[in-house]
Parts: C-alpha cells; sequence; structure tokens
C-alpha cells in the first residue's frame, strides 16, 4: 500500500477502504507517514469529502492509536455531553451535579481552556482545594459512590487527533465537516461513554456562524456515533449571545450554583434541563423526554441537585462551604459597571468579541503558557431584547486592575441598542436524534 496512491484516490473523489484508512493514521502517528502527504490527503478530503463508512472509520481509526479509558466497572450507562464551545458556557458544571442526582453516572473527562475562560477544569479549580490529579481507581470509585467525579484528560488519548488537528490548523483544512466530526467524535468515544449528547453551538460565538453548517456537523456527529455503536444525539442551541450572565471561572461557578438552587438564568436552566433529559432518557431513567425533565426538575426544586454538587466538590478536595458562601470563591478587586450610552433596546450583543473582553481581563488564555486569573471577567445585565435606559448598567466589568478602558471600549463596540423592540433569540434550534 502507497500513500500516494491513497491521496490520488480520494484527490478523485473515490471511497477508501476501512484498511486504508487504519494504514494512514497508523503510518502518520507512528511517524512512517510524512506531514507533506497526509496535508495533501486533508486537502483531498476538504473538497471531495468522506462518506458515512468513511467518517466512522476515521474516528475509530484515530480512537485506537492511542489510550481508551474502561468505564466499564461504573454501574450503569455511562452518558458523555460534549459542547462545540462557546462564550459562558456553564453547562458541564449544572450539568454533571443535575444528572447524576438523578442516579444517571457522570465520568466526566475534562481539560483546561484555550480561549475566552478556562476549561471545566479551570473553573472547577476556582473552589479551593478542588483538584482532578485522581487515578483512575479512585475515579471509578467516587463515580460509583456520588454518581459524578471529573478527571484531567489522559495525555494519549487520540494521538492521531492531536497530530492530525495540529496540521489541518496550518494548512487550511480545519473547515472540512468529515474532519472535525471525526477528531470530536474519537475524542468522546475514546473517553469510555456508552452514549453521547452533543450540544452544537450556532451564531457569533460559536465555531459554526449558521444554522446550516452547525445542522451538517450535528447530523456528521450523530452519524458516526450511531454508526460506531454510541447512541449519540444533538442539540443545536443559539450562541448569538453569551449563555446565562456569567463569563469568567469563579463568576460561572457561581452562576452553576445559583442554577442548581433553581435561580439561574432563564436561558442557562432551559439548555441544561434540555441537554440534561436527553442525557437521562439516553441512560435509561424514564420512559420519555418529558418524565426526564420533570425529574431534574424536581432534583433542583427539592436540593438534591445542589447536595450533589456539594458532595462531588468535597470529595475532589474543594472546599463545599463555597454553596453557602459564594464570597469564599476568588474576587476581583475592581468592579465596575459599563453604562448604557442611550435608551432603546438591546439589539445585539457579538458574542465571541464579548468573550474576548473577558480574555483581556484575563479570564482566559490567549496562549497555552497564560495564566488564567479566575477571580475577573465579566457578568451580564441585559440581555438582547431587553430594554435600556442612559446611564443604566449593561453588564459588571470584574477586573484585577484599574484601567479597564481598552475593555470597555470593545465592549460598547460590540453590545449595540437600538431605538426598536427586538426580538431575543431562539435558544433550541433543532434536535436530531438520527
Amino acid at each position: 500500500m502507497r500513500m500516494v496512491d491513497l491521496i490520488e484516490k480520494k484527490r478523485d473523489g473515490l471511497e477508501l477502504s476501512t484498511e486504508e484508512i487504519n494504514f494512514i493514521i497508523k503510518g502518520y502517528t507512528d511517524g512512517s507517514i510524512p506531514d507533506y502527504q497526509v496535508s495533501a490527503l486533508t486537502m483531498a478530503i476538504f473538497f471531495k469529502g468522506m462518506t458515512e463508512r468513511e467518517r466512522a472509520d476515521l474516528t475509530m481509526a484515530m480512537v485506537e492509536s492511542g489510550d481508551q479509558i474502561d468505564l466499564s466497572k461504573i454501574e450503569g450507562i455511562k452518558v458523555d455531553k460534549h459542547s462545540t464551545g462557546g462564550v459562558g458556557d456553564t453547562t458541564t458544571l449544572v450539568l454533571g451535579p443535575l444528572v447524576a442526582a438523578v442516579g444517571v453516572p457522570v465520568a466526566k473527562m475534562s481539560g483546561r481552556g484555550l480561549g475566552h475562560t478556562g476549561g471545566t477544569v479551570d473553573k472547577l479549580e476556582a473552589v479551593n482545594g478542588f483538584h482532578v490529579e485522581i487515578g483512575n481507581e479512585e475515579f471509578i470509585s467516587l463515580v460509583n459512590k456520588n454518581k459524578v467525579a471529573v478527571i484531567g484528560q489522559s495525555g494519549n488519548l487520540t494521538p492521531a487527533d492531536k497530530k492530525l488537528y495540529a496540521l489541518r490548523d496550518v494548512t487550511a483544512t480545519v473547515d472540512s465537516i468529515p474532519l472535525i466530526a471525526s477528531s470530536i467524535m474519537s475524542k468522546k468515544i475514546a473517553a469510555g461513554a456508552d452514549a453521547i449528547v452533543l450540544d452544537v453551538k450556532t451564531g457569533a460565538g460559536a465555531f459554526m456562524k449558521t444554522l446550516d453548517d452547525s445542522r451538517e456537523l450535528a447530523k456528521a456527529m450523530v452519524r458516526i456515533g450511531n454508526n460506531v455503536g454510541r447512541k449519540t444525539m444533538a442539540v443545536i442551541s443559539d450562541m448569538s449571545q453569551p449563555l446565562g450572565f456569567a463569563i469568567g471561572n469563579a463568576l460561572e461557578v457561581q452562576e452553576a450554583i445559583d442554577t442548581l438552587r433553581g435561580e439561574g438564568p432563564e436561558d442557562l436552566t432551559e439548555l441544561c434541563l434540555t441537554l440534561g433529559s436527553h442525557m437521562v432518557f439516553l441512560a435509561g431513567k424514564a420512559g420519555s423526554q418529558n418524565e426526564a425533565r420533570e425529574l431534574l426538575e424536581k432534583a433542583i426544586k427539592d436540593g438534591t441537585a445542589l447536595e450533589t454538587f456539594r458532595m462531588f466538590l468535597s470529595s475532589q478536595g474543594g472546599d463545599a462551604s463555597v454553596i453557602d458562601d459564594p464570597q469564599k470563591l476568588p474576587k476581583a478587586a475592581h468592579i465596575i459597571e459599563l453604562e448604557a450610552r442611550e435608551d432603546g433596546y438591546v439589539s445585539e450583543i457579538v458574542a465571541d468579541e464579548i468573550g474576548t473582553a473577558a480574555m483581556l481581563l484575563g479570564a482566559g488564555r490567549a496562549t497555552k503558557e497564560s495564566e488564567i486569573d479566575l477571580a475577573v471577567g465579566l457578568v451580564l445585565k441585559k440581555k438582547i431584547g431587553d430594554k435600556v435606559t442612559k446611564g443604566e448598567s449593561l453588564l459588571t466589568i470584574h477586573s484585577n486592575f484599574e484601567d479597564v478602558s481598552e475593555v470597555k471600549e470593545l465592549l460598547y463596540n460590540n453590545i449595540r441598542i437600538s431605538k426598536e423592540k427586538v426580538k431575543a433569540p431562539v435558544l433550541i434550534h433543532e434536535e436530531i436524534t438520527q
């Protein structure tokens, strides 16, 4: 088998066999196939696409290139949730304890963030003492005991995907649906889940900016998951404005606590209930989506969800007293209001630029080496469609430096106010099961 023949085959729009895909991924992982040949192949895939069978084979070849997490000792159906990212996306912090509270095991492997705010691990580390450096045996034991635990990502999970993504990043082949879908799904499958719920974002703050592109990606990932034996479904949710109110690590932990108490933002609560009901249903804990949602709503109302969060934090070394006293979370030195310059209605909040403003404060990483400031960020006071009067606060800036003029200007340029009333965007666009 020669790589040049396989590049030619895909260039001409022909289908690669399972054996050929395995040969490519094995050779690229061990270094026997060079970057320049795989670059040519990814460009051919970019233009010619891949069949459903090719996508499933590529996903499994990347899964098998490294470690796979064995969760078989955890009782019950393990359901994982993946979000394609966004601004103020606090869903994992809420969903873990919420779904665990109704008996669904959540064995979560999470990483650190690169971008607007930290990843799930960074956010949780805003709770003093919390750590994810636990062995596999302890991880499995905690999930069996508490129904929820979070562990740091394995260094050798899908090494082929890491290598391939780095190459795509410098060869203008990132925006390929088959390659994006296989990349995301390979990591989820290697992490050991029995079923997967995908939260595919759409809008200004999302990786996929249009509904058509988000739908195409969602369908591609759902098909891959189901084709390789994982029950998979997707929700397409709005990211034209930040989700919830908080953007920043400690601020998002506080918002998660509020949401689990039943006092969180309406959009974050609704999305968590939608995603959570699918997780509970796929885990076989409810006979329908409606029944699953009722279980989750009850867990919030009777305090079970919040108590599960308390137990989860405590079991991994965290100071769970932050649930009763959020003032113990890291606090910024300066709290500054961004006042509206005119009367009207909020017509646009450009999510990715708002995220950039939070990153400039130190809430996220511009590079892998950047240090995150867990205390800083933004808390929105207004969302799209809300009425605002001149001088009223649009949002609160939490900063550890006094001069925030650059951040303010970026925010003013990306929060637009119109004289005419504007409708709030639809939160859930579609749900895709097959």
